[in-house]
This record gives C-alpha cells, structure tokens and sequence, in this order.
C-alpha cells in the first residue's frame, strides 16, 4: 500500500519532539508539509522536519497531496479544526483530549462516521507493549480475581506562562494528566465504570484552572478504580492492580521513553518477582495504527468517546476546592 501523506496542524513542542521524528520515522507515513500561522515558525520547524512550510491552517487542508492531519494544537482548538479537517475529506490524530466537551466530541465523532474518515485520539500510552503483558498476566490469573485499580499520573510545577494553566485554551490538569488514569482504568477495567465522586484543587496563576484532581469509579461488579493526577507534584507515572492473591505494579507507564526497559512487580505470597519486559516505541507504534487504520479504512475506535464520558462526569461531580 502507499502510505499516507499527512500534514501537520501545528507546531507545538509535543509535535517537534516526538510526533515528526516518529511520522518520518514510519514507514506507513510520508510527512507532507506543516502548518503555522506564523510563516517563520512554519518554516523553522519544516526545516527540522523535512518537510514544506505552510502558512495557515486552512492552506494545508487546502491540499490535495494530503490524506491525514496530526492536530497537536492546544485543546480548546481542537473541534474547530479537527471538523475542518473531517469537513475537507481528511482522517484526522488530535492530541488528547480530542475536545474538552462531551457534546461536541460525541458530533466529531458521528462526523467521522458518517465522512467515513479515520477519527483518533493521540493517547499514546495504549500502544505500549508492556499493557498487553500486563493484561496477559491478568487474564492468566497471576493475581487471582480483579478486585481493585490505582493510577496516578502527575507532574512538577509548570511555568507560569503555559497553556495548561490557560482556561481560554482547555487547561487543566483534568484535560491533561487526568487522560491517562482515566483510559488506563477503561483500558483494564472495562467501558462500563461510571463515577462514584472526584475532587478537582484549583490553583496556578489566578487559580482559573484545577491543578491537581482525584476521582473513585467502579465496576458493575464493584471493582472500584482510584485515580489521581496533577500539575504541582513530584512526578510519577504508575499503575497498581490488585487481585484476590496478588498484586501487579507499573512504574513508567505512562510516557516512558523508547529505550525504557519495563518491570512489572508482581507481588504474591509465595514471594516477589520483577519481570523485565522489552522496550517499546508507543510514538511510533502510535502512528503505525493511525496510518494502519487510515489504510484499511478501520470501524470507528469508541474508547476516545466514552473517555469523554468519564471525563465530562468527573467533571460534573466533582467538588472544587
């Protein structure tokens, strides 16, 4: 198959540092051009990419040698253009979240559907190798029955000056380090949590945002998932399960580097044992399924909406300190 010539809407860090090395990287993938609205901007980061300078959004989509977008720009511009992007025949990888409102997630959503474009969500986490251990060995019984799950993701204090303690463009450690623990639960424990309670700490630059944040879901089954994140705390990045007989923990789960060597901890009775797995590329292997999915027109991925869900509920319920 041909890869897929995509085009990139943005020029943010996350896009420079990671996305465009794994885009020229892939070979499903033939990076076509990037987009600023700063031309100099634009040209500086094509220059790094390899690729062309374009200047404005709507001229990359414009284009007819693009088939794909990579939307990395903050999340209140998501809907705008990642529906301009549907609307103009594009399949389309928006950096988490893909909207900070559940209604206007759920319309991209159907939008997709019904363009028959590809519409994912860039957490990236999911394609780490080390999950599907970690589910093998639960599936295997090595910790008995399922009983409970913990994840926290959280990270120091940020400038002053970043988006992420910007309401106006969708800040908040919810929209940020609360993705992860949030898909992690629904990653292991099923789509049908739904929200028990959750608090939300408002802090930062004028406190306009929730800097850190914890939330109780469950199961139907009364497996109850407890999730923490933040932007104001030592960093940490792990998940724990617990079973009937045993328990299994997973520092660096979150955004570990590609030469990361994973350990899981698996804890029992009979003793400790640590269980070095390989390394992995979740960038690149992220864009692999993207482009993958473009390629063999893939049915439409829910997990993003009902993390929405999740989201917008936590949300709804939560106390703000």
């Amino acid at each position: 198959m041909e890869p897929v010539r995509i085009g990139v809407l943005g020029c943010a860090d996350i896009a420079r540092r990671r996305m465009l090395p794994a885009l020229r990287a892939c070979p499903g993938a033939d990076l076509v051009a990037v987009a600023a609205r700063d031309a100099a901007r634009a040209r500086a980061t094509a220059a790094e990419a390899g690729c062309e300078a374009v200047t404005g959004y709507a001229a990359l989509l414009e284009r007819e040698d693009v088939d794909a977008v990579y939307v990395p720009l903050p999340a209140a511009l998501h809907a705008r253009w990642v529906e301009a992007a549907l609307r103009a025949g594009k399949h389309v990888l928006a950096e988490k979240p893909l909207t900070t409102d559940l209604a206007t997630t759920r319309r991209l959503t159907e939008l997709a559907r019904a363009t028959g474009r590809v519409l994912r969500e860039n957490v990236m986490f999911v394609q780490h190798s080390q999950h599907a251990a970690v589910r093998a060995l639960v599936a295997d019984g090595a910790i008995g029955e399922l009983r409970s799950f913990r994840a926290e993701f959280a990270v120091p204090r940020l400038p002053g000056t970043d988006i992420r303690y910007d309401a106006s463009l969708g800040g908040g450690a919810l929209w940020d380090t609360g993705v992860y623990p949030v898909r992690a639960a629904l990653h292991f424990l099923g789509d049908r949590l739904e929200t028990e309670a959750a608090v939300l700490v408002r802090g930062g630059p004028g406190r306009a945002v929730d800097t850190s944040g914890t939330a109780l879901l469950r199961t139907p089954a009364g497996v109850c998932a407890q999730l923490a994140f933040g932007l104001d705390h030592g960093y940490r990045s792990a998940y724990e399960i617990t079973g009937s007989e045993g328990r299994l923990t997973l520092d660096g789960a979150f955004t570990p580097p590609a030469g990361h060597v994973p350990r899981v901890l698996l804890e029992r009775r009979t003793g400790t044992e640590e269980i070095a797995l390989a390394p992995d590329d979740q960038v690149l292997r992220t864009v692999s399924a993207f482009t993958d999915a473009v390629r063999t027109a893939a049915a439409p991925d829910g997990a993003p909406l009902r993390q929405a869900e999740l989201l917008d509920e936590i949300r709804r319920r939560a106390r703000v300190l």
